[in-house]
């Protein structure tokens, strides 16, 4: 990871020079939880100037970066990424709690994120992921490998919003998604061993043939409905 973390670096630095300001690592490659099989080195490249030159110039240090299967750096100038604030509330959140700077300096202490519009984000993200998973559910084939599929999809995506849930009720989060979901259980009240159970195989903790994903789908839809609607009332009053 390191060498090719490097390599990019190189790449960038070279192909931008002086409009270059920052490189930053984020994501589950910083908080701990980078899984080779299906973990992305997620990258933020910060620059002076953001044209279509711009993005020409560094066309080629992306190619290569996605033929190593990780996603191109989101490229924004600092002043774009400051107006941004309010519409990326929860990513930024992310990316200011827990990154690592490859190159250049850390502008991550001085962003303002409105922590009022994060709440909203948050609602709604919660409730489009559940709405997206009884769709997808629907929509997909039967079979117990496809529904498995379709819940280790998911629930990545929900553990992180748990996070963010935490925030919204007034608590500061743990780091790790697994001690997200089991501390929003506890103080919302459902049930995280559905969540627990698709983390430990997504991590190849547990093993398909060890899970009855036919009897596992029930009990997961209804932990992420009471979720939803719990904290849903609790923001309302």
């Amino acid at each position: 990871m390191e060498k090719l973390l490097k390599q990019l670096v190189e790449k960038l630095e070279s192909a931008a020079g002086s409009n270059l300001r920052s490189v930053i690592l984020y994501g589950s490659a910083v908080t701990g939880e980078f899984h080779r099989s299906h973990s992305d080195l997620n990258i933020l490249c910060l620059v002076h100037r953001l044209e279509a030159g711009t993005l020409r110039s560094l066309g080629p240090a992306a190619a290569w970066w996605t033929r190593q299967r990780h996603p191109a750096p989101l490229t924004f100038t600092w002043e774009e990424l400051q107006r941004a604030a309010d519409i990326f509330a929860i990513e930024l959140v992310d990316i200011q709690s827990s990154h690592r700077v490859l190159w250049g300096d850390d502008p991550f202490p001085a962003l303002r994120v409105p922590m009022d519009l994060h709440r909203w984000q948050v609602e709604r993200e919660l409730r489009h992921n559940l709405v997206r998973l009884r769709q997808q559910y629907l929509a997909g084939p039967r079979g117990r490998k496809a529904l498995l599929a379709l819940m280790a999809a998911s629930v990545s995506s929900f553990a992180a919003l748990f996070r963010h849930a935490l925030f919204v009720l007034g608590e500061a989060p743990p780091p790790l998604k697994r001690d997200a979901v089991r501390r929003l259980a506890d103080l919302v009240g459902f049930d995280a061993s559905p969540f627990e159970m698709l983390l430990d195989f997504r991590e190849g903790k547990r093993k398909s043939g060890q899970i009855d994903a036919d009897a596992l789908f029930p009990a997961y839809l209804a932990s992420v409905t009471k979720l939803v609607e719990e904290t849903d009332q609790r923001w309302s009053r």
